[in-house]
């Protein structure tokens, strides 16, 4: 260790810093589409929750304000925010060209352990009948599918960029996979979608996660009225 220019981790920093992620995860799991109300973030029981004082959480809750997830209302506090239909739309319509290039970059930079990881990982639920009855560990299945999909594209900037979209996209295929039996398309879609990066066959696996996610994006232009 000598001779080197190490700087000590100053613990406030550190702690602001494990705050803020906590804070941001917790945010994550939130189904915030459901419901009218926007939800609202408590500071001093997030403060109990996380075993920190109210201080380090209200600094959390204005970063998370400064990169637009999180919303101050005078008089009434913090609260999450949710995009209109029309910005989840765009969001979706970028997510879509985003993912499907990963998977076309999957086929060709992801190992074959990778790949053999997708279905060994996500074909747990093969039939539609077992993921409706287990429908909330299939939804955290189904935003995992697409999280791996981006990271087996083995791009920096796609990945960065998805990161940005993640947060709403993650909550808006929580709430409609419940909806109108997305569920069934979902399970054969994700079959075909490993099928196809499995064959290393780069046009169509693009193909099919472009398709998937405009699917979504139809499903909540015609039947999601509660962002309207």
């Amino acid at each position: 260790m000598k001779n080197l220019n190490i700087v000590p981790l100053e613990p406030a920093k550190v702690l602001k810093t494990r705050v803020y992620e906590a804070l941001k995860e917790i945010i994550g799991q939130m189904d915030i589409y459901s419901g009218q109300e926007l939800p609202r973030l408590d500071e001093r029981a997030l403060g109990e929750h996380l075993g920190v004082s109210r201080t380090p959480v209200r600094e959390a809750i204005s970063r998370l304000e400064q990169e637009g997830l999180v919303r101050n209302i005078a008089r009434r506090g913090a609260f999450v925010v949710r995009k209109t239909k029309d910005e989840i739309l765009d969001m979706i319509d970028v997510w879509a060209a985003l993912e499907s290039m990963a998977a076309r970059l999957a086929t060709s930079r992801a190992s074959d352990a990778e790949i053999a990881g997708l279905r060994r990982d996500f074909t747990t639920f093969d039939d539609s009948e077992e993921a409706r009855a287990h429908i909330d560990e299939y939804s955290e299945t189904n935003v995992r599918f697409h999280q791996t999909i981006i990271k087996l594209g083995a791009s920096t900037l796609i990945t960065q960029m998805s990161d940005q979209l993640f947060f709403h996209m993650r909550a808006i295929r929580a709430s409609t996979i419940k909806e109108r039996d997305r569920i069934s398309r979902s399970v054969i879609d994700h079959i075909r979608i490993i099928e196809a990066i499995e064959k290393r066959d780069s046009s169509h696996a693009e193909q099919l996660v472009r398709d998937h996610a405009l699917e979504l994006a139809k499903h909540v232009d015609k039947y999601v009225d509660y962002l309207d």
